[in-house]
This record gives structure tokens, C-alpha cells and sequence, in this order.
């Protein structure tokens, strides 16, 4: 056995230049393909985020209806913060945030803006008097790795 030991390690066995720059050159190509899709990653997260803060918002404008008789004309910014303590209504913290709710067609609709911490993303959810829900968001047509979420300006 210590004789194996000992010849083994005499021997000229290992990789070649050749073959270890053919392998780093394999991974090279692969980190050249796998971290774009990964940096985009990032805004479409944030994206979600705000997407949710306005579906949290759309629920919290239902029950603050449901408590004035279905009128949304109490609809605001600071109600909305009063009914879901967890909703952010100011930038900060590099969380999405509602930067606009208010009451539409006399207290008959309603509609919710948040704002994504990506530059220039948002989402809002309107919900006219006749029951018809809107969701837009802006910019328009930002897709694949762009990040965005938001085609053809619905979502």
C-alpha cells in the first residue's frame, strides 16, 4: 500500500494548460449567459412588491366602503395607512409605496396608485361606479429583462 502511495505521487499526472483553459472558458460562457437573466431579477421583484401593495391597497378601500355605507369617499392615502398599518404610503426604506388613493365619480370608485422603488414603475388599480376594475401601470411595454411587469399597460 505505501509502495502505491509512493508511486503515485512520483508520476506526471494532471491537467494540461490546455485542458484547464477549456474548462475556465466553460464557465466563462456560462456567467455570460446566467447573470443578465439574474440582474433583472432584482426589478421584477420590486415590481411584485408594488404590485401587491396595490392589490393589499384595492382590499383595504373595499372594507373602508363596507364601513361608510359603500361610498369610497373616504378613500386617502393616511385611511388607507389607518385600516392596514403594513401599507407604506411615503418613499423610504427601498419599499414600494401607495403614492396616491383617492375617491372617483362621487364616492362611486376609487383608485390606488403604489409606486415601485424601480424609477418610474407604477401600478394602480381603478374601480369605476359600475363595478369595473381597471389595472393600468406605467411605463408601458417594459418586458423581458428589462425588468418591468408591465405589457401592453395592464397587468
Amino acid at each position: 500500500m505505501l509502495y502505491r502511495l509512493r508511486q503515485r505521487s512520483k508520476g506526471d499526472e494532471g491537467f494540461t494548460l490546455i485542458e484547464l483553459l477549456v474548462v475556465i472558458l466553460i464557465i466563462g460562457i456560462l456567467a455570460a449567459i446566467a447573470i443578465p437573466s439574474f440582474l433583472s431579477q432584482k426589478s421584477k421583484a420590486t415590481d411584485s412588491s408594488a404590485k401587491e401593495l396595490a392589490r393589499t391597497a384595492e382590499t383595504t378601500a373595499e372594507t373602508i366602503a363596507t364601513d361608510n355605507n359603500g361610498s369610497y369617499k373616504e378613500v386617502t392615502k393616511e385611511n388607507l395607512k389607518k385600516y392596514e398599518p403594513s401599507i407604506q404610503i411615503a418613499a423610504g426604506n427601498n419599499n414600494a409605496y401607495i403614492s396616491e388613493a383617492k375617491e372617483l365619480e362621487n364616492g362611486a370608485g376609487y383608485e390606488v396608485t403604489a409606486q415601485s422603488v424601480t424609477p418610474e414603475h407604477s401600478f394602480t388599480i381603478t374601480k369605476k361606479a359600475n363595478g369595473e376594475v381597471i389595472r393600468s401601470c406605467t411605463p408601458k411595454a417594459k418586458v423581458g429583462s428589462e425588468g418591468g411587469g408591465c405589457q401592453n399597460s395592464t397587468w
